[in-house]
């Protein structure tokens, strides 16, 4: 019996690849083993080769940074417990495996869960936002579908957007992407959805940005709709005229709708005689479209609108809070000349980025352009691809993935001077992010033995890559591990953040392939800001974000301050 279990573990510790049929090329499969640098902060923390409860106590406040007393007690009985099936724990505590184990494990997550403060206005977080959130895929042809919804809710989305248009009979409101070969989806069935689905990942206030092309009769009927199928989960404000949106906190399980209001539909028809915006009063609106807009008028809690002339108009503070919605490209112009505007703007009224036009292909933009300008919406095409969708989804790991992140104190001051944030003002380096990649494990198990190279195991390297403001920007690489299931790298690298609370840590491994087009191996995206210091397992994704179930790597992360 002996003998047989010998020979499966000298079987099973080889891996076999054929070359030209003929051939075998035989390789030496590494088991992931504690690095030697852990191995050391294992033996500091422990006693003769074994570490006890208050020794891990210890450890998670000495090195990984907790706090102490009843919940680092706690947390160290949960790990404890975690490694109690495995034949590597030990009654009297954790040997080095068993420690070894733990620090690749869930329990050692680089991030935190809901610990911001949810009560300050809504203006002082940045909001989880979709962009049509109803398509499938781009932006032109692609079926619409309650589904999109659905899955943008489940991953903490709080801002789901539908147009509304009236059918051919205009008796119905439809949802789709106007001037487009899109199909259409049935409004009740979208907030029928949204009311399913609306808390099943996080508490906070879900906002439904209608964009409505229908005329007062319909909207009559969307009011009703929106009455009875949300009852009181639907937020009314007790005036039309908000001086500050309410807090996250006060609407938990709320609903709250956001768009242009009948009056504002009216002002844009009626010329006025100087060619300057006007809010219409009463007397603009004869006493029948009055009353048809009535009840619609109710249902919005955030109101929406972008004043007529020059967009130096659209930044006036005024006295009621409202949402300004701008394309990608209309930021990008207005932040050259006008940046402190934006952000004093956004300090008590909403700002909403959409992607430009030219996006048929459901492709993003950089989100960090409104992010360090105060915007609290960037909305995005979650249906979409690449790094930017990556860096959206980093973002909002942050705060436990609620789906709400406090704003920096930064982009919400206002100095003795009465200035504000300067996105494009230099600044001296505040800290130094210091990440050391040691190892990363579980390719193996998530891919199949042939996934990466036919003829040989695979050959990884780690991306590091800094996205903040432009000054902030870097990006670093590991040495590549050559034929390693289980690299081991233990590369150090620094990065001086100047804005710290706005830089996101976004971190790739690619497999090396001779013919020059590298297989992708996982990514993550983390918030700098949200990082916990010490020694943590690192879980990857897939391109699309979703997470593998074992490949991981064990990272260091430590703060510096800028020594000059």
């Amino acid at each position: 019996m002996a003998t047989t279990t010998r020979n499966l573990s000298r079987k099973m510790s080889r891996q076999h690849f054929k070359v030209c049929f003929c051939f075998k090329r035989m390789f030496r499969l590494h088991v992931a083993e504690p690095p030697e640098e852990i191995g050391v902060i294992f033996y500091e923390y422990s006693e003769n080769g074994t570490m006890s409860m208050d020794d891990l106590c210890e450890f998670l406040v000495q090195y990984q940074g907790e706090k102490g007393g009843d919940a680092t007690n706690k947390h160290a009985q949960s790990i404890f417990d975690s490694l109690k099936h495995l034949n590597i724990f030990q009654r009297r505590g954790l040997h080095v495996d068993a420690f070894f184990r733990y620090l690749l494990s869930d329990f050692n997550g680089p991030l935190a869960e809901v610990h911001h403060d949810m009560n300050f206005p809504l203006a002082h977080y940045f909001l989880y936002t979709g962009h049509n959130s109803y398509l499938t895929g781009n932006q032109f042809s692609s079926p619409s579908s309650v589904s999109p919804i659905i899955k943008a809710l489940k991953k903490g989305v709080r801002v789901i957007e539908l147009d509304l248009w009236p059918n051919s009979r205009y008796d119905d409101v439809q949802v789709h992407h106007g001037g487009t070969l899109t199909s259409s989806v049935k409004l009740k069935a979208c907030l029928n959805a949204i009311k399913d689905y609306a808390f099943s990942t996080s508490p906070y206030p879900v906002i439904i940005t209608f964009e409505d092309h229908i005329t007062p009769p319909l909207q009559d009927k969307v009011a009703k709709m929106v009455n009875d199928i949300f009852g009181d989960m639907l937020f009314r404000p007790d005036s039309q005229h908000t001086k500050e949106f309410p807090s996250p906190e006060e609407l938990k399980g709320r609903i709250l709708i956001s768009t242009k209001s009948p009056e504002f539909h009216e002002a844009q028809r009626i010329e006025d005689k100087d060619d300057r915006f006007r809010v219409n009063s009463k007397d603009d609106l004869d006493e029948e479209e009055e009353e048809d807009g009535f009840e619609y008028r109710n249902l919005i809690s955030i109101r929406a609108g972008k004043p007529k002339g020059k967009f130096e108009n659209w930044l006036i503070n005024h006295d009621q809070a409202r949402r300004l919605s701008l394309s990608e490209q209309e930021l990008e112009d207005i932040a050259k000349t006008h940046g402190t505007d934006i952000v004093r703007f956004t300090q008590k009224n909403l700002l909403r980025i959409y992607p430009k036009g030219t996006r048929l292909d459901s492709s993003n933009y950089d989100p960090m352009v409104g992010w360090m300008h105060g915007a609290q919406m960037v909305a995005f095409n979650m249906q979409g691809g690449g790094h930017y969708l990556r860096y959206m989804q980093g973002m909002f790991r942050a705060n436990g993935g609620c789906g709400y992140v406090k704003k920096p104190d930064i982009l919400l001051n206002v100095d003795s001077n009465n200035e504000v944030f300067d996105p494009r003002a230099s600044r001296p380096i505040q800290k130094i992010l210091q990440v050391l990649v040691y190892m990363g494990e579980g390719w193996r198990s998530d891919f199949g033995p042939t996934h990466f190279d036919l003829y040989s195991p695979p050959d990884f390297r780690v991306e590091v890559r800094i996205h903040g403001v432009p000054a902030d920007t870097d990006a670093k690489q590991t040495k590549t591990i050559e034929d390693n299931w289980v690299p081991v790298w233990n590369e150090e690298f620094r990065f001086p953040l100047r804005v710290p609370e706005l830089a996101l840590l976004y971190i790739k491994v690619i497999e090396r392939d001779f013919s020059g087009k590298h297989d992708f191996g996982g990514q993550t995206c983390l918030p700098v800001s949200e990082l916990r210091e010490g020694i943590r397992a690192v879980r990857l994704r897939d391109r699309k974000g979703e997470p593998y179930k074992c490949v991981r790597l064990l990272i260091q992360f430590h703060f510096a301050n800028n020594v000059a």
